[in-house]
């Protein structure tokens, strides 16, 4: 069962759980994202690998798969436009030295190996996601 307690926030504020699970979504469905994209073509099994592993792992439970699925076609959508890069390392920045990046890369890294063709430009995506969470210093914004 979801704990219902605030929690702390990447910001160490107190937040509620439903706003920390929008949080943690949006980092880990937006590094899907942007590794289904990378290839120009978004496979349904790699938007099933999205849900399957958020569900499996219970990261985001205040969240409804459906919701998930939505907001995957949502951010793969976003990240078509232009200015791709500064949203997804704005989105994934704050992951930075928290404990969910390491399910960020793993995300990324299962929706790479979902169609079974790894192709080069996921493969830089992926570094992209190393290097903004695990590397970058978090905005002070």
């Amino acid at each position: 069962m979801p704990s219902t307690e605030p929690r702390a926030n990447i910001r160490h504020e107190i937040i509620e759980p439903t706003e920390c699970d929008q949080q943690a979504a949006a980092a880990l469905v937006t590094a899907a994202a942007l590794v289904a994209i990378a290839d120009r073509h978004v496979d349904t099994i790699e938007r099933e690998e999205v849900v399957r592993y958020i569900n499996d792992r219970q990261l985001v439970p205040t969240i409804a798969p459906s919701c998930i699925d939505s907001l995957f076609d949502e951010r793969a959508r976003r990240l078509e436009q232009l200015d791709f890069a500064d949203f997804a390392i704005d989105v994934l920045r704050p992951v930075s030295g928290l404990s969910l990046a390491p399910d960020v890369i793993e995300i990324a890294e299962r929706v790479a190996a979902a169609d079974r063709y790894m192709h080069s430009h996921e493969l830089q995506a992926i570094r992209l996601i190393r290097l903004v969470t695990m590397s970058l210093p978090k905005s002070e914004s």
